[in-house]
């Protein structure tokens, strides 16, 4: 089971980001994460008049190392570790280790 997920709010807790925060857009299968607005580089686009893409200079989001972002505790509002817990209906669950609580509920 994967820590972080699409759609969970993270911090960045190492690199030249860090402390941003924001969301995640995407998880790659090489263990690293995409977070909205954090992490931008510049790529030069070439025009495709196929597909209807204009060339140019274009800014988007570059893919940070899973162990640089941390999930944040929406209750500290800080960023904190995730555990994985089964429940006793026997399906697995992300936990916040510093005061237990499921952040997927």
């Amino acid at each position: 089971m994967n820590r972080i997920r699409k759609g969970d709010a993270v911090i960045v807790t190492a690199g030249s980001e860090k402390g941003r925060t924001g969301t995640v857009v995407g998880v790659r299968a090489d263990g690293r994460v995409v977070v909205e607005g954090v992490n931008m580089v510049k790529k030069h686009q070439r025009p495709n008049p196929q597909r209807g893409v204009q060339g140019g200079i274009v800014q988007k989001e570059a893919p940070l190392a899973a162990s640089n972002v941390a999930l944040v505790n929406p209750a500290t509002q800080k960023a904190d570790r995730i555990g994985v817990r089964t429940l006793k209906d026997g399906r697995k669950a992300r936990f916040f280790k510093s005061n237990g609580e499921l952040v997927d509920a």
